[in-house]
């Protein structure tokens, strides 16, 4: 009865005694950060969602904290260490009306970090949330810090790193990075941004590209934030580096943005050519063959891409496009070149040597007996005539039964050219069985095959013989 009563006591207590929500669950109740750094824990698990609390960022089980710098200052803030999936946002105005200054999720497994330039007597409030909860419920066990940072040294515009010789690689920590005011917006957000600038030396392609997937390149060519004219541009999630032509004399400002990402490598280097390549189909055309040419193998290192395919077939004959085919009228070797060409004016060939041979043999005559006996061993003979190339051509002898051919033997040897209509002799042997007498007669079937190539003509390799009359 004791034990029964206390546990109903507790529970008489409400959420107000063990289930309590965070002191800070509301906007209104943000706890004050009075100084840096700042570090706190606590359990979010009863944090709940209100309906006032900011969209723009998740809102699920937030929590509220609240600094006012008294000097200008830039501020990094994370949940690193966190036991739950966190959303981390930070926002100026008041409640109902508030301005979004960062948000961040996942920035470290599955914790957050933002940072910023904040302005003194300016109040900035923290919503901490969680990213899956479900029915607006909160969070877990919350690891909070907030501290004060350098940032990085070409944070902004005006203190870009100067690049001097190619090829240049620079890696530096984006978590002291950030935009400042007035930052272009391209194919990708600034939020943790730094800056280049690169004179070139020679009018040439250049490539800008990160370690990081995720990250993003804009290049511009001006003087100040307010005058920038766009070169060129690969958002965050492209995973392509960014290539374009560099004019003699023209400085060139690269954005890059890390997206989350702490330690970036930037790179820019002269564009390497690309790298032309193809493969045709069939390996062993004829002159009759439509030979199919593929050049979509081609790649481009810098990542612009191939944008023409020019070939030259070897017979006075050209074509363009990333496939394509032709079709030689006499045999030969053909020196079949393709040349591929990137947007920025790079190109590279490669050539192959295409041999086209027309190998044909053909079954001129097949000679059997006009009767046999049962127990007789008769002799075939298949006669090949080969106007063209030496060819090992095996011939396969088949006789006729009831359900259709069954293979006798088979024989294979070297078949010479002749131009005046002499053969080549392939003889076999056969006895005559009980079951040839049973359907009164055989039909022989000779088939040829090239050993070593394709016959370009294969409709005269199979030749069938005389019915041979079988008795007793």
């Amino acid at each position: 009865m004791v034990a029964l009563t206390g546990v109903m006591a507790l529970v008489a207590a409400g959420p107000t005694a063990a289930f309590a929500a965070p002191t800070n669950d509301d906007f209104s109740a943000a706890v004050a950060i009075d100084s840096l750094p700042f570090n706190t824990t606590l359990d979010t698990s009863e944090a709940t969602w209100d309906p006032t609390d900011p969209a723009q960022c998740s809102s699920n089980g937030s929590v509220w904290y609240s600094f006012t710098p008294t000097s200008d200052m830039r501020i990094k803030a994370d949940t690193i260490g966190s036991g739950y999936d966190t959303v981390l946002s930070a926002w100026t105005g008041d409640a109902g009306s508030l301005s979004l200054v960062a948000c961040n999720d996942d920035y470290s497994g599955l914790q957050s970090q933002i940072t910023f330039a904040a302005t003194a007597g300016t109040t900035y409030y923290f919503m901490v949330a969680d990213c899956c909860g479900n029915g607006g419920g909160g969070g877990g066990s919350l690891v909070f810090s907030v501290e004060e940072i350098q940032a990085a040294v070409n944070d902004n515009f005006a203190n870009a790193i100067s690049i001097g010789a190619l090829p240049y690689s620079n890696t530096q920590d984006y978590g002291t990075s950030s935009a400042e005011a007035g930052e272009p917006s391209s194919c990708f957000t600034p939020v943790n941004t730094v800056w280049y600038s690169y004179t070139a030396t020679a009018t040439g392609s250049i490539t800008a590209s990160t370690n990081s997937y995720y990250s993003g390149i804009a290049a511009y060519t001006g003087s100040s934030l307010a005058n920038l004219s766009q070169v060129g541009c690969r958002g965050v999630y492209s995973g392509q580096a960014l290539t374009f032509v560099a004019e003699q004399g023209t400085t060139y400002y690269f954005q890059v943005e890390a997206n989350g990402t702490s330690q970036l490598t930037f790179q820019l280097k002269v564009a390497p050519d690309p790298i032309a390549q193809f493969y045709y189909s069939p390996g062993d055309p004829s002159s009759y063959d439509t030979i199919s040419f593929y050049g979509y193998y081609s790649s481009d290192p810098a990542g612009a891409g191939i944008s023409a395919y020019a070939w030259d077939f070897g017979d006075g004959t050209t074509a363009t496009g990333d496939s394509t085919s032709h079709r030689y009228a006499a045999d030969g070797d053909y020196t079949v070149q393709l040349t591929v060409r990137t947007p920025d004016g790079r190109s590279d060939s490669t050539s192959q040597v295409v041999q086209v041979r027309t190998h044909d043999v053909s079954i001129d005559r097949l000679n059997v007996p006009a009767t046999a006996r049962v127990g007789q061993t008769i002799g075939i003979n298949v006669y090949l005539k080969n106007t063209r190339y030496p060819e090992n051509v095996q011939v396969t002898l088949y006789k006729s039964v009831p359900s259709g051919f069954v293979q006798v033997g088979y024989s294979t040897q070297l078949v010479k050219v002749s131009t005046t209509g002499q053969t080549t002799r392939y003889s076999f042997n056969y006895t005559v069985t009980s079951d040839d007498l049973a359907v009164g007669k055989i039909t022989f079937k000779a088939v040829a095959q090239l050993t070593e190539h394709t016959d370009a003509l294969p409709a005269d390799n199979e030749l069938l013989s005389n019915p041979v009359k079988v008795s007793s």
